[in-house]
């Protein structure tokens, strides 16, 4: 019986990509949510894993709350036992020791002798990628397959921030800022990935994910892509699934320049697009976080919360192009994971 109500549980949440994936599962699983909060001054920057983790062989299995300062680099694993970890069926409402996080707001009591994070902050307005019957988020189809080293959802592009964390000693107030929250899950992450993510443009309303990699598939691989661009209320999307095609994607010492095409859905109409994206590395910023194997916990380079990344959009209408977007995003997330000329 519990083995059938795990199966159920499993199956709704196909459509509800926020929600805890992991019921049934005894070994070789993972899960973790990403939360980045952004104060209003934009001098505050933080990002807060949450997350389980399930050993191979049933070793090092526990859960745990990683925390990285976009401000100072510093970054703090903090494990806790399997047992202090709890999920609502079906929705998301987890809790890791005595930290909660849910859709709308997250609450820390993370008090030890390497770091304090304490506090609660509260979302409004929270924009996740849209799901629907055959496409339940980001993974559209490829989320009914059963067999995917790796899935991966987007639980808000955009979205206010209220509250307040006591950090180290001080008080930092989050009130007027702004977050994003996603998630990935499954038996371990790819081979090798680049994932950009952010949204602080000139303007509110304005967000950018984007990610490819290395993607295990029937005994082989393919080079698997996803991009979202948020722009006035429309969702730009670019991915394998879609039809669109990588034209170009370089990485060098200091910028990662990323160019693909393809059909997209503007004004109610199906039109052609191009999306440029140049991320621009801080060498400065280089930090450690943890990223799952099937083995272990693994160290894996996060370029911080200080990356910018310069994107234009340009839609095709009457046989000639024209810009639609262009703009600078700032406090990106720029992240270079395993071997990258695998996927260049």
């Amino acid at each position: 019986m519990e083995d059938f109500q795990s199966a159920v549980t499993r199956f709704k949440t196909i459509w509800r990509p926020a929600a805890y994936h992991g019921y049934g599962h005894k070994r070789g699983y993972f899960e973790g949510w990403y939360f980045k909060v952004v104060d209003r001054s934009q001098q505050r920057r933080h990002a807060i894993i949450p997350g389980i983790f399930l050993g191979e062989n049933g070793a090092d299995s526990h859960c745990f709350v990683q925390t990285l300062d976009g401000a100072t680099g510093a970054t703090g694993y903090h494990r806790y036992p399997l047992e202090a970890f709890a999920a609502t069926p079906a929705i998301f409402d987890i809790r890791v020791g005595p930290n909660r996080f849910t859709p709308h707001a997250l609450e820390l009591n993370i008090d030890n002798a390497t770091q304090q994070l304490i506090g609660r902050l509260a979302f409004d307005g929270v924009t996740p990628w849209p799901v629907t019957w055959r496409a339940p988020g980001i993974m559209d189809w490829y989320s009914f397959m059963p067999f995917m080293e790796c899935y991966h959802g987007v639980l808000s592009l955009d979205h206010a921030v209220r509250g307040q964390l006591i950090v180290d000693g001080a008080a930092v107030d989050f009130h007027g800022g702004r977050g994003y929250t996603e998630k990935d899950w499954g038996q371990a992450f790819p081979r090798a990935w680049i994932w950009m993510q952010t949204n602080h443009f000139e303007r509110q309303g304005i967000s950018l994910i984007a990610s490819v990699a290395r993607i295990p598939w029937l005994g082989s691989a393919f080079r698997g892509f996803i991009v979202g661009l948020l722009c006035d209320g429309e969702l730009y999307r670019f991915a394998s699934y879609t039809g669109a095609t990588i034209d170009h994607l370089h990485v060098t010492a200091d910028k990662v320049v990323w160019e693909v095409s393809g059909p997209v859905m503007h004004a109610g109409q199906r039109r052609r697009a191009r999306l440029c994206l140049v991320a621009h590395r801080d060498e400065e910023a280089v930090d450690l976080l943890h990223a799952p194997a099937r083995t272990a916990m693994l160290q894996r380079v996060l370029e911080s919360l200080t990356a910018t990344v310069d994107v234009s959009l340009h839609i095709d209408g009457a046989g000639r192009e024209s810009a639609l977007f262009t703009g600078r995003g700032r406090h990106a997330g720029l992240e270079l994971g395993g071997k990258v000329e695998d996927i260049l």
